[in-house]
């Protein structure tokens, strides 16, 4: 069976093809510009494989509708990026080949279930993922489901409280200083200057950084009580904040729940930075599967 991934990032859009065996077998990665030029070279990738490809699975930058009996399911709504608001993603993948089963979900889920089924959330109940990057989102799964609602979740703009030695004001067009506006890469970048990759290992911005990070997990923990919380994105290749984190959340939670041993709670993604496309592939997978 061959299988597609798309990985629908605000920055850059990530194309595979893969195997039910979840094994990426050609992949290509372009910029995301407007709807006509990054889909023109979506379906031109996706064309050589046309008659042998037998299901896509997607994981887009939001807002998206999930909703399968919403006129306007499939699409990307609310987005910041104006040239792709209230795009029909999956609708255009339709058209371009012949009706082909799409499974459609947020990018974070996206790498959620790809940790799931491959990952640090393998034979585990309950996983939440977040990405720390160039903004923060978060998926999480409950036996293998997605967590979603009205809509699905948007954990990355939660509130926090600000560091005692932190005046930086924020960095989020719409909240400020949420979670996002605090942590993501952008905003450590704008309180210090300099990217968080030019900086050393002491520099005083990581106890910062960790202490929102710990906050993030500590409100995961007591509204979720996961099995496992993965850090993935750029912010968290930065080896040494994990282990900052861990310190921080252990004085957070003060003793008041019994997690998993925090080396195996609070953790990096398994899959690295093929969580996305395993978790495309998996979904595209069941899709098919599921016919």
């Amino acid at each position: 069976m061959v299988l597609g991934s798309i990985e629908a990032g605000g920055t850059k859009f990530v194309c595979a093809i893969g195997n039910t065996d979840l094994e990426i077998i050609e992949r290509v990665s372009f910029p995301t510009t407007t709807p006509d030029g990054t889909m023109k070279r979506v379906v031109d990738f996706f064309t050589q494989y046309k008659n042998e490809l037998e299901g896509i699975g997607v994981g887009s930058f939001g807002p998206i509708d999930i909703h399968h009996e919403s006129d306007t399911y499939g699409y990307i709504t609310s987005t910041p990026k104006s040239a792709w608001q209230n795009f029909d993603f999956v609708g255009t993948l339709k058209k371009a080949f012949n009706g082909i089963p799409v499974a459609w979900t947020t990018d974070v889920n996206a790498a959620c279930y790809g940790e799931f089924v491959a990952g640090r959330g393998t034979g585990l109940n309950s996983v939440v993922y977040y990405t720390i990057g160039t903004g923060v989102g978060a998926g999480a799964l409950q036996d293998g489901i997605f967590v979603e609602g009205f809509s699905h979740p948007e954990m990355g703009h939660m509130l926090v409280r600000h560091h005692p030695e932190d005046n930086f004001e924020g960095n989020c067009p719409f909240h400020h200083d949420c979670l996002e506006g605090m942590a993501a890469g952008p905003a450590i970048e704008k309180r210090v200057g300099r990217k968080g990759q030019e900086l050393s290992e002491d520099d005083p911005v990581w106890a910062i950084e960790a202490s929102y990070i710990a906050q993030c997990a500590y409100n995961t923990t007591l509204i979720l009580s996961p099995d496992v919380i993965i850090f993935g994105g750029g912010v968290m290749k930065q080896e040494h904040l994990m282990h900052k984190v861990r310190k921080l959340f252990s004085e957070m939670i003060n003793g008041y729940v019994e997690t998993p041993s925090l080396d195996q709670y609070l953790v990096t993604p398994k899959l690295e930075d093929n969580a996305g496309t395993v978790g495309c592939l998996a979904l595209a997978r069941d899709v098919v599967l599921h016919l």
